[in-house]
């Protein structure tokens, strides 16, 4: 069954794209057929592979105004299984064009439905905001994965976010999940970062994935270099923790699609 995966989160600098990026390159690898969905106006998911800012060709920001049908906006990324809906700057114009839209929340779930492509997962990279683009990829996805930096802030901004969550399901979206929460840029050494981490598994439970993203410099070098992470360095800790994500987030959803 495909899975429509939003990885969201309202703030910034929390490893959203990070996140998006490897995970996808990792389910990739595993043999899953892979979209991902860049509807950031920064379009780092799209740089951050490698494939470079061209806005004369077809992406999400096509796909989302325009309504040009999904398989003529997806582009192979260079790696098998892969394949990217590229974002770009249009995108910050986005949110003004879709105010004046009917349907402008649907506008991204009419799209994806029209289309018969066939894939496993899609990921979708949500911009630092609660706008109309986000809004988008709530109405459209299965589930929500929320990127959590461990810092002191942290259950603050996922309580917005979940408040947000709520409105959708009830409103727009009756059948949004909550796929998991991540633990992302964590520095075992600091004693805040443990904190964090207990509060959050203390007030979501098994929503928390078992895997914990460590504050990394090979994570931090490899987009600069437009590589996921399992091809700059299969070795690092970053490597290792995204490729036991991808092992988590198959088995929820092995289990996801067995009790439905």
């Amino acid at each position: 069954m495909a899975e429509r995966i939003a990885i969201v989160n309202q703030k910034g600098g929390v490893g959203k794209t990070t996140t998006v990026i490897n995970l996808a390159a990792y389910l990739a690898t595993r043999g899953k057929r892979v979209i991902l969905l860049d509807l950031d106006a920064q379009a780092n998911a799209t740089s951050g592979l490698g494939f470079g800012r061209d806005d004369s060709r077809n992406g999400s920001y096509e796909l989302l105004i325009n309504a040009t049908p999904l398989s003529d906006c997806v582009h192979d990324s260079g790696r098998r299984n892969l394949q990217i809906c590229p974002g770009s700057i249009h995108l910050a114009g986005a949110e003004v064009e879709l105010a004046a839209m009917e349907g402008r929340e649907r506008r991204l779930r009419n799209a994806l439905e029209a289309s018969d492509l066939n894939y496993d997962y899609l990921l979708i990279d949500c911009p630092p905001s609660l706008g109309l683009l986000t809004l988008n990829a709530l109405t459209a996805a299965d589930s929500i994965l929320v990127p959590i930096q461990t810092e002191y802030y942290a259950l603050e901004g996922v309580t917005l976010l979940l408040d947000t969550f709520q409105s959708v399901r009830q409103s727009l979206n009756p059948e949004l999940e909550i796929f998991g929460l991540l633990l992302t840029m964590s520095d075992i050494r600091t004693q805040l970062a443990t904190q964090v981490e207990e509060e959050v598994r203390k007030a979501f439970g098994e929503r928390v994935f078992k895997t914990v993203i460590p504050r990394n410099v090979r994570l931090s070098e490899a987009p600069s270099h437009g590589l996921a992470i399992v091809e700059y360095d299969r070795r690092s800790r970053g490597a290792e923790a995204y490729q036991q994500l991808a092992r988590e987030v198959i088995r929820r959803s092995r289990r996801r699609s067995s009790q439905s």
